[in-house]
């Protein structure tokens, strides 16, 4: 006959309990040694985050049912939930805008461009470069493009060159074709040269 004297459930219970303190203080020690990652600060506002970026854009633009403007750009990001919402295009824009037959009238190109959704606004900011049918060019630093009035204009500094000779000027308004424009405040008017 044997008998048992309740010594070895005992050590097993020992031997168990051991085991899960062992592997629960591993889990504590890795979990510290991770402490010191840098971790990005959490989004807290998710107004100040584009809802969507897209690159290498090549597209067109329609406003009530007619196509008016070509864009091509590096990248595109939506800001919808911004007050007022808009689109950025941070790294280079090209611009068309375009007749009723989708031939260009005028083309546009910028360093950086925005669109003002409910204004209906384009914005195009450091070295703005324009040219019309007639092949003039337009240079200046900033440039408003309004689609509820048909309307180009700024407040910068502008160098117009036509086919002999160039204008220079301080703030400028045209239509949409850049074929009837006026310049505020005329700085100068030289005639260009066969070398230029």
């Amino acid at each position: 006959m044997t008998h048992t004297t309740g010594s070895q459930p005992m050590r097993y219970r020992t031997y168990l309990a051991t085991v899960v303190m062992a592997v629960v203080s591993s889990f504590f020690c890795l979990s510290c040694k991770n402490k010191d990652k840098q971790l990005g600060a959490p989004i807290l506002n998710r107004d100040s985050t584009s809802v969507m970026t897209t690159r290498g854009v090549d597209m067109l633009i329609s406003e009530n049912g007619i196509v008016r403007y070509h864009v091509v750009a590096e990248e595109w990001k939506v800001f919808d939930k911004m007050e007022p919402p808009f689109y950025s295009m941070e790294q280079g824009v090209y611009l068309e805008i375009l007749d009723s037959l989708m031939q260009p009238e005028s083309t546009l190109r910028a360093d950086t461009a925005y669109y003002m959704n409910n204004d209906k606004l384009w914005r195009l900011r450091h070295n703005v470069h324009a040219e019309n049918i007639d092949n003039e060019e337009f240079d200046t630093q900033e440039l408003y493009i309004n689609n509820l009035t048909n309307r180009m204009y700024s407040d910068s500094l502008i160098r117009i060159k036509q086919d002999r000779q160039i204008i220079v000027g301080h703030g400028f308004e045209s239509n949409n074709h850049l074929t009837e424009y006026s310049i505020r405040k005329t700085e100068g008017v030289f005639p260009v040269t066969e070398t230029e």
